[in-house]
């Protein structure tokens, strides 16, 4: 109880710099770890005797179904965690553990249908997706056993957030690294059948994944009740409760959304890009990776914002809330200037690390360095989207995305495209950005108007 108090009374207290490391590099490091089990995990894959090259693109073929399970764990803690902190802020426990218990059972809920829907759909879905007669029964294997596991991935994904919006980041962390740690150490193990074990093959590797998910998830829900009693899930409080739900679907939809928009987005960039040559789709999936690296601590500096903004806004601190912000934005900003100096210094080297070719070079290099001009834009636009989801408006976040990535991006590079010069396609992204950083700057500065006035009125 005593640790709790005073985990609450530092988000409401403490020295904001302080504050956001301790919750931004427990979150860097679970995305890292993450990211390293993804490669060991493709890496054991691959050396699969015999079948390793089918059997990595039958796995790789999941990768959307796995996009959309975490989009609906995304769509509960990014709508839910929010208004627990506000709760928080506001020192209405019942608030707070009846989001937190609602947000449960919604997410309990989703595994059902979505494992019930996703093993049926696979064999559908997987063809859909590019599977051959070659790779199916590898991409069905795994997906299936994966799917079965889908009530501790989303409890892994989903309540994690609430535990870091409770202050508890490195908790978060925590059971994030046992689960890849125990992943990492099953998957050569029930892979390659050693020291007695089974030879699995794939579905060794589905085995390990959801092994390391379910310890993580158990993890999760007994660290959440030992480390913090004070707000929990409270099995009473289990029940719907329908302007709770609502609130959260509210604030967390965007979320869900903006990331099929993000799917969509891909899928035309590829299509337009395809239509030059196959080495530019090449190029953009190395980007895609290489950004990971770049967005990874601002997504980090950005879960550790969102609690101490909505923290203190529940708790009417504009003073504090506007300074945490500040320096979110200054932060996002600086790391990003960072990720625009590599990629304009050593665009060459970043697309070595995937033993780019001449003409992957050629067309890789001025690409990378035209789509780095988007990046300080970018640092400012998602610390300014995250804030008016927590505490604004929600749909602000969605409209950026849509007019960024559907209105703008796509139009723009299709219309480049006629130009035939492929070079000119990249400046779509930029040109997007710029788009999207006047409508975050206009939404910004509405939300935090509109938050000052609700501050003040309460406090008054």
């Amino acid at each position: 109880m005593a640790q709790t108090q005073k985990k609450q009374q530092d988000m409401g207290t403490g020295d904001v710099k302080k504050l956001l490391l301790q919750l931004m590099i427990p979150a860097v490091v679970a995305q890292v770890v993450n990211l390293l089990y993804n490669i060991v995990d493709r890496i054991y894959i691959g050396h699969i005797s015999g079948i390793g090259a089918a059997a990595l693109t039958g796995v790789g073929l999941f990768t959307p179904i796995l996009m959309l399970l975490n989009a609906f764990a995304m769509l509960i803690g990014s709508g839910g965690a929010p208004r627990t902190a506000i709760a928080m802020g506001q020192g209405d426990k019942k608030q707070a553990e009846k989001i937190v218990s609602n947000s449960f059972t919604m997410l309990l809920l989703f595994s059902v249908v979505l494992t019930i829907v996703f093993y049926a759909a696979a064999p559908t879905l997987l063809r859909l997706f590019g599977a051959s007669d070659t790779t199916l029964p590898y991409a069905l294997t795994y997906s299936r056993i994966y799917i079965l596991g889908t009530i501790c991935v989303l409890i892994v994904l989903g309540m994690n957030t609430f535990i870091t919006a409770q202050g508890f980041a490195k908790i978060s962390m925590l059971t994030t690294v046992i689960g890849a740690v125990i992943n990492i150490i099953l998957d050569p193990i029930l892979i390659f059948g050693l020291f007695g074990a089974p030879r699995l093959g794939v579905a060794g590797a589905a085995v390990a994944t959801v092994t390391g998910q379910c310890v993580a998830a158990v993890a999760a829900l007994i660290m959440n009740l030992k480390c913090n009693p004070d707000i929990h899930i409270v099995p009473r409080k289990i029940r719907f409760h329908g302007p709770t739900v609502k609130n959260i679907y509210r604030i967390g939809f965007p979320s869900i959304v903006m990331q099929c928009i993000g799917s969509v987005m891909v899928f035309g960039v590829n299509r337009i890009l395809i239509s030059f040559t196959t080495t530019a789709t090449a190029v953009f999936g190395a980007y895609f990776k290489l950004q990971s690296f770049i967005f990874m601590p601002v997504f980090g500096l950005n879960n550790g914002m969102v609690p101490i903004v909505a923290y203190n806004y529940g708790a009417k601190k504009p003073d504090r809330v506007k300074k945490t912000i500040k320096l979110a934005i200054f932060s996002a900003v600086a790391i990003m200037a960072v990720g625009l100096a590599a990629f304009e210094l050593a665009p060459g080297a970043l697309l070595s690390l995937f033993d780019a070719s001449e003409n992957m070079l050629a067309i890789g290099t001025p690409a990378l360095r035209i789509i780095a001009l988007s990046f300080v834009l970018a640092g400012f636009c998602i610390i300014s989207m995250s804030v008016c989801q927590a505490i604004g408006n929600p749909i602000y976040s969605l409209v950026v995305s849509v007019c960024r990535q559907l209105v703008v991006l796509l139009p723009v590079a299709w219309l480049l495209s006629q130009t035939g010069n492929l070079t000119l396609v990249w400046l779509a992204f930029p040109i997007a950005e710029l788009m999207s950083l006047t409508l975050s700057a206009i939404f910004l500065r509405k939300t935090l108007r509109m938050a000052e006035r609700a501050m003040t009125q309460s406090a008054s």
